[in-house]
């Protein structure tokens, strides 16, 4: 086997130039060349590669905007027209005769002569509002708390005593009796769903963090003294946002669901919520030609629950890193 040597005067370059001395970097040596990744932008391009995702997203935004700009944006007196007694429990179509075509009519009036459309959209906003506050207050507190008491086995034989207690009693029982000992108002609601909500949640999390908490980046921390509040909100928290995500898609839907049926059997809030307004048609659901007063709300309810639920869960799976292969 031939050797062919290359004569290096021939470039015309002194020996300093030919070798010259190639200094080592360590934090250089530690870059590895690859495409940068960003997690949501990973996260939004798998929801959006579904189509349905942006059809549903489109339903939501719809529905928000009558939830509370329709509401900000009109007049709306439940009672303006309880004197006349020729407004009460009208039809579409003789709405629009009596009052002429408009939006607020397309669904009729109920038994105090109001708009049904406006209504059930007022009712919408209040809904919403409770759901939404609760889900903060009970989604923030459960998952800090939960990823603590993963770690902590004080706190940990202690809320193992609460939550045994505490969950015996039915949720819906406890709702239903703070609302009745205390007054029935909006405030009382967010109070009666997230002074016990909460634990549920803290201990769904907990199982999550004792899942992960021994891995091996985690036992090295614990060894370098890093403190257990910043190991499970660096560490453990960022690989829970999937989980987290949709935990509060069922949260969300739950609390309209809980409000509605409340509200519906009597215990529920003052305001004319979704639920108050199911509840106050009822007889006009067996009233040929009132139907519209009773099925309004109650297919705006089913709308705004299944639309959240859906929602959520799709961008709780587009949250899982393994969908961004």
């Amino acid at each position: 086997m031939s050797q062919e040597f290359v004569n290096l005067e021939k470039f015309g370059l002194s020996d300093e130039e030919l070798f010259s001395h190639v200094d080592h970097s360590a934090l250089e040596s530690e870059k590895i060349t690859a495409p940068r990744y960003s997690y949501w932008r990973s996260v939004f391009r798998v929801f959006f590669r579904k189509k349905i995702n942006i059809v549903i997203l489109c339903v939501l935004a719809i529905v928000l905007c009558f939830a509370y700009l329709y509401p900000a944006l009109i007049d709306y007196d439940p009672f303006a027209n309880l004197m006349d007694a020729q407004a009460k429990h009208l039809r579409p179509a003789a709405a629009f005769a009596k009052y002429g075509p408009s939006i607020h009519y397309i669904l009729g009036t109920g038994a105090s002569g109001e708009p049904t459309f406006d209504a059930v959209w007022n009712g919408a906003r209040i809904s919403l509002s409770l759901a939404f506050i609760c889900a903060a207050i009970n989604m923030t507190i459960g998952v800090l708390l939960g990823a603590v008491w993963g770690f902590s086995k004080k706190m940990d034989l202690v809320m193992t005593e609460v939550i045994n207690t505490v969950g015996n009693v039915p949720y819906t029982l406890l709702i239903a009796v703070l609302v009745l000992v205390l007054s029935p108002s909006f405030w009382t609601m967010v109070f009666a769903l997230t002074v016990t909500g909460w634990l549920f949640i803290a201990y769904f999390f907990r199982t999550q963090v004792i899942i992960i908490r021994d891995r091996e980046y985690n036992l090295a921390s614990r060894c370098l003294g890093t403190p257990i509040t910043r190991i499970a909100t660096k560490n453990i928290l960022p690989f829970m946002t999937s989980l987290i995500v949709t935990q509060l898609a069922i949260e969300i839907p739950s609390y309209v669901s809980y409000e509605v049926f409340l509200a519906f059997i009597g215990m529920g809030i003052s305001d004319m919520s979704l639920g108050r307004l199911i509840g106050a048609a009822q007889s006009a659901m067996l009233t040929p030609g009132w139907g519209f007063e009773f099925w309004s709300p109650v297919i705006v309810s089913a709308i705004v629950t299944i639309v959240l639920y859906v929602a959520g869960q799709n961008l709780g799976d587009a949250s899982d890193p393994r969908t961004h292969m």
